[in-house]
């Protein structure tokens, strides 16, 4: 009998080629062996979804988001497809199914849904036949009955929210990195793989620009408390557990900061000489909002003469032309005097849940900056977090001096 259920999902680099496809299945059949119920989640291969959207780009440079749905899912059902002809070349049983197949429900905005229900009847009937599924990850239904992705990382969203349906025992996240580490190893030679993070953190951590997890799947994780493992497929060595209690196999108090972790894919927006009257900002907001565009870090200046202010705010760098076209065709309604931007800026974040019991964590991360001549441009905290938005050239400095100030450096 089974002794567990397993979701394992499996990203780009882990299925780059046949040789990875058929290493992903033996470590499948080998998970099978070991008495459990494997469900695989993958994404498309290698860079797959990179060349569509080349594609794309080099016939039109209009391009629907409807078919561009229709389009980029093809990847994931290209890996699906490959993983289980692998795993019946290797005498294990294993059906494939789109994101649809499966009962992956989501809302109606293409290229970026959000997963409303998953209903896994399929895939409970595929298990309970002694099989394995692998299911296309990124990829859903709307309640249009359109294809729809989740965005970019969408496959981790997808293996998390398949695993709190079917009431998984763990998900398993593969990556071609051992866990999530103390910073970038490729910026701070000395960071320190950790080895559990509690949710929150990890959440903080995927927010301000880690990789390592979608930031959407952590939110799922903690709401269904569905406990993810993320490992390498590379070395299949243990990795980092993200957990609702972290304190298991930890210290005895949890250290003040877990990570340092840098973005450079936002950009800084200012609208200068707002007028300062209730309900401009949130007639200014409201304004992206409508058209899908997440604002992070948020500043107000203090109003001098009572008349106007400045705010200034990041978005992804992606949709700066986007929001800066929606704020200069609001100019004439809410009678601002220009909209400015900035795209050599990175963000800068120390988080760690030792902050809420320690003093003095934001005066070190902002001693250490000072001390290597780094102006700090925007500041926002949590509970557990501390981000500045710096100069992008200082982006590697930054994070190398608050690694060491901290005492993360490996030993």
């Amino acid at each position: 009998m089974p002794v567990g259920l397993v979701v394992q999902k499996y990203g780009g680099t882990s299925v780059a080629d046949p040789d990875r496809i058929k290493a992903v299945a033996d470590h499948v059949a080998f998970t099978r062996n070991h008495g459990n119920d494997v469900v695989v989640v993958v994404s498309a291969m290698g860079k797959s979804t990179d060349n569509l959207i080349s594609l794309a780009n080099a016939v039109s440079n209009i391009q629907p988001g409807r078919e561009m749905d229709m389009l980029l899912t093809a990847g994931e059902r290209i890996s699906m497809s490959l993983l289980s002809i692998a795993l019946a070349g290797i005498g294990i049983e294993a059906v494939s199914f789109t994101g649809s197949q499966v009962g992956i429900i989501t809302d109606t905005i293409h290229t970026k849904a959000k997963i409303l229900e998953v209903k896994g009847d399929r895939v409970r009937d595929a298990l309970s036949q002694g099989k394995v599924v692998v299911v296309a990850g990124f990829q859903g239904v709307s309640t249009d009955s359109e294809v729809t992705t989740l965005g970019r990382g969408g496959s981790d969203t997808t293996a998390v929210a398949l695993a709190a349906a079917l009431n998984a025992d763990v998900c398993e996240i593969y990556t071609d990195v051992t866990g999530v580490f103390t910073a970038d190893p490729r910026i701070v030679p000395q960071a320190r793989k950790l080895q559990r993070l509690q949710f929150d953190e990890m959440l903080e951590m995927a927010g301000v620009g880690s990789k390592v997890l979608a930031l959407r799947s952590v939110e799922f994780a903690r709401n269904h408390n569905v406990p993810i493992h993320v490992r390498s497929s590379y070395t299949w060595e243990p990795g980092t557990w993200v957990t609702t209690d972290a304190s298991e196999g930890a210290a005895m108090e949890d250290p003040i900061i877990s990570g340092v972790v840098q973005d450079a894919s936002e950009s800084k927006v200012t609208v200068i000489a707002v007028p300062d009257r209730p309900g401009v900002s949130a007639a200014l907001f409201e304004n992206l909002a409508n058209a899908n565009i997440n604002v992070d870090m948020i500043v107000q200046n203090v109003s001098l003469d009572g008349s106007s202010t400045d705010i200034t705010f990041t978005v992804p760098r992606t949709d700066l032309a986007r929001a800066v076209q929606r704020l200069e065709q609001a100019k004439s309604d809410l009678k601002f005097a220009e909209v400015k931007s900035d795209t050599n800026v990175a963000k800068i974040s120390v988080i760690g849940v030792g902050m809420r019991s320690h003093a003095g964590v934001a005066l070190k991360m902002f001693e250490t900056l000072a001390g290597k001549g780094i102006n700090i441009q925007v500041i926002s905290t949590s509970e557990i977090k501390v981000s500045v938005l710096v100069a992008a050239e200082y982006t590697e400095l930054a994070v190398r001096a608050l690694h060491t100030a901290y005492e993360l450096d490996a030993a």
